[in-house]
């Protein structure tokens, strides 16, 4: 088989090492990649968004499968279009990766489904919303509807804080359209849990739970990023909550975009708190999480071609699919300045050592002419280590990580320590 896998970050790199591993993949090609990518993929320099240069090419060069990763993609309907071209894609349709493109069609699902998460208004009123904010009071939470690169999310401690975070959104257009509409809720409390699970439409299965770090700095301080390091399996995640879960959350979210007439089929995300009235979604994701996933995918057994072409087919009830009987941690060395502004272009070192004992995934890399691997994004690195516990995990991550050096490198030192 020819597969090429759309995006270029961490997510990508561990969806490809991962798929590198299948004998049933013949050639594998990513788009566009990154320079940690183009050692087991050959990169294609087309934007993960360009829906109608990715079809082309795939069309061209004759792809037996896509793997469409990202959420902006998804959202604009790339997976509809390699069908509608022949091409057999991973990932949702647009009408069902509206779960995550929309914050106020998810709610509303959940509204409408009876599906347990925190109380909300939306809107596209400034001062309606300002107004609300002032009514509830603080803390609470302000959420731009649309994708905003897992950024769009203040948790305002204060009336101020969130009517600087409702302003910012609406009127300055810190998000562009995606903050044009915005949902306010209630700040649950709780430990967080991600659950990723393979859907074929109708069947689910879940991956190890995970927890992702969201904050900047260490204590969960800061602001939102998109994921400073993940561990799995994620403490406190009981037999008995995930039957819980699985009853009240997962099985009626898919049922749900079902009966909509959204079959959703790929990896949706529940992002989980456990309040101490149960757990109750967060949000949704129509894709792996970042860095979650490089985490989770280090823990699988079985082929996962062979999961995704079981997720589009709709047989995802017939596989057996095997997880490793360890743990894992996923440890972001991020640029300077993330998730505001950083520089980029700087040289890194000490990757091969690293690698002698962890995965190092690359998410924000290039790779010059001579094979020097530069920064190029936010996040730039996924240090993740495997252990037979958590603590090993997390051990071998940053040990792994001492290693590694470039200019003005940033990480959190207690990934995995506080819940």
């Amino acid at each position: 088989m020819k597969v090429l896998v759309v995006g270029g970050g961490g997510r990508e790199h561990a969806i490809v090492r991962t798929l590198a591993k299948s004998p049933k993949i013949d050639a594998l090609y990513c788009a566009p990649g990154n320079g940690g990518i183009a050692e087991q993929a050959q990169c294609v320099p087309i934007k993960a968004t360009d829906v109608e240069a990715m079809v082309a090419w795939a069309k061209e060069h004759a792809m037996d499968f896509v793997v469409v990763a990202p959420d902006d993609p998804l959202a604009l309907g790339m997976v509809d279009a390699l069908e509608a071209a022949g091409i057999p894609a991973f990932g949702p349709r647009a009408n069902a990766a509206v779960i995550e493109a929309s914050k106020v069609f998810s709610k509303g699902l959940m509204a409408k489904y009876h599906i347990p998460t925190a109380k909300y208004r939306s809107f596209t009123d400034l001062e309606e919303a300002l107004a609300y904010i002032r009514q509830e009071g603080a803390p609470i939470v302000v959420k731009a509807d649309g994708l905003a690169l897992g950024k769009g999310v203040v948790v305002a401690q204060t009336v101020a804080e969130a009517e600087e975070a409702a302003r910012s959104m609406m009127a300055d257009g810190k998000f562009g359209a995606a903050g044009s509409q915005v949902v306010i809720e209630e700040c649950m409390t709780g430990p967080e849990v991600t659950v990723l699970c393979f859907v074929d439409g109708e069947h689910l299965s879940p991956m190890p739970p995970s927890r992702d770090h969201k904050r900047a700095f260490d204590g969960d301080k800061g602001p939102n990023t998109g994921g400073m390091g993940a561990i799995s399996p994620a403490p406190g995640y009981t037999p008995e909550i995930a039957d819980r879960c699985m009853k009240e959350i997962f099985l009626p979210t898919v049922a749900a975009l079902k009966a909509e007439g959204r079959p959703f089929h790929g990896v949706l995300y529940f992002g989980l708190m456990l309040t101490p009235d149960g757990p109750k979604v967060v949000e949704y994701n129509a894709r792996f999480g970042d860095p979650e996933c490089q985490a989770v995918l280090s823990l699988l057994e079985t082929d996962l071609m062979d999961i995704f072409q079981a997720c589009r087919e709709g047989t995802l009830d017939r596989l057996d699919i095997r997880w490793k009987d360890a743990a894992a941690c996923c440890l972001v060395l991020a640029s300077g300045g993330y998730p505001a502004s950083y520089e980029k272009g700087y040289p890194i070192t000490g990757l091969a050592e690293a690698e002698q004992t962890a995965v190092v995934f690359h998410a924000g890399t290039s790779r010059d002419e001579d094979g020097t691997i530069r920064t190029a994004g936010g996040r730039v690195l996924g240090v993740t280590a495997v252990g037979e516990t958590l603590d090993t995990a997390i051990d071998g991550a940053y040990a792994a990580a001492k290693h590694i050096s470039f200019q003005d490198m940033h990480f959190r030192t207690d990934i995995g320590r506080t819940f």
